[in-house]
């Protein structure tokens, strides 16, 4: 509860601050509906008016509460969990893109990060082309992988979505692997050279182990860029199904609460992910008596 108060409270702000910005932004429709039908509102009507339009320049939290519901707990209680009007259905489809990419971009960081360490001559030629990949912006890169992709014959959505989310994950990856693999201090590397150790002793007894605080740390930001960069990727390649593409319907068709469920829908696999990875953090790290 200590811990959840600050929380809490920030979440309260922000609350008050949604609502305040909800009712400056929806005032002046209310006001040119209410002046075309020659009605004039009290102050307390003209909130009401502003907290309840059915396509709002900025929708209240209530609204995007009930929206979320209505399109994933009340579709669940009804049997219609994976129907293509359901959130859950659309995460699902994200999701599975998203872990791909994940997987994808964990391993090219992991290996990257090992040549790095082991090799100056990887140092020198990938990290700098690593840093630079990371200034090319994403929405500019993504049509670009998805004409690759139909250039070569890779039919569906699901292998561009994947290769955009491993570019946008590998990078933590990679940096919070050098960084871990590097962190034993001379003496610890000196004292297993007495004991003769070979070098893949080293690496498995000493480098990797000491990695482990890093690597997590890094799957934290990874998995969220991962789900930045599935969502990201289903913008322009046309797709009728995943998170990303319940974003573009909405705007397309103008409805605001549809982008806003999305998003918030997004924001909570986000969160379930990264608790996901916390908790395998905490058992593995435990389990090396590493843990805090």
């Amino acid at each position: 509860m200590h811990r959840a108060l600050p929380v809490l409270a920030v979440l309260a702000v922000l609350t008050a601050i949604w609502y305040l910005g909800a009712w400056r932004m929806n005032t002046p429709w209310a006001l040119a509906q209410a002046e075309r039908a020659g009605v004039e509102l009290s102050a307390g009507e003209l909130f009401t008016e502003t907290m309840w339009q059915e396509r709002p320049r900025l929708p209240a939290p209530h609204q995007v509460a009930a929206e979320l519901w209505k399109t994933t707990g009340e579709m669940a209680l009804r049997g219609r969990a994976f129907s293509k009007r359901s959130l859950i259905y659309h995460g699902a489809i994200t999701l599975g893109a998203t872990l791909t990419g994940f997987a994808l971009g964990v391993a090219l960081g992991i290996l990257g990060a090992v040549a790095i360490t082991y090799s100056r001559v990887a140092e020198m030629s990938l990290m700098p082309w690593a840093i630079v990949s990371q200034t090319i912006p994403i929405v500019a890169l993504a049509p670009m992988i998805i004409v690759l992709s139909n250039a070569v014959g890779i039919e569906g959505r699901t292998v561009p979505k994947a290769i955009i989310s491993a570019y946008l994950c590998y990078f933590p990856v990679l940096v919070g692997m050098v960084k871990g693999l590097n962190s034993p201090s001379a003496s610890q590397l000196d004292l297993l050279k007495t004991y003769n150790a070979s070098g893949r002793d080293s690496f498995f007894k000493l480098r990797l182990p000491a990695s482990m605080p890093y690597l997590f740390t890094s799957l934290k930001v990874a998995i969220a860029a991962a789900l930045v960069g599935t969502i990201v990727g289903e913008l322009p390649t046309g797709a009728i199904s995943g998170l990303g593409a319940r974003i573009l319907i909405g705007d397309q068709f103008g409805t605001p609460l549809a982008i806003w469920a999305a998003l918030f829908a997004a924001a909570i696999l986000a969160g379930v992910l990264v608790t996901v990875i916390g908790g395998v953090q905490a058992l593995v790290l435990k389990r090396m008596g590493m843990a805090r």
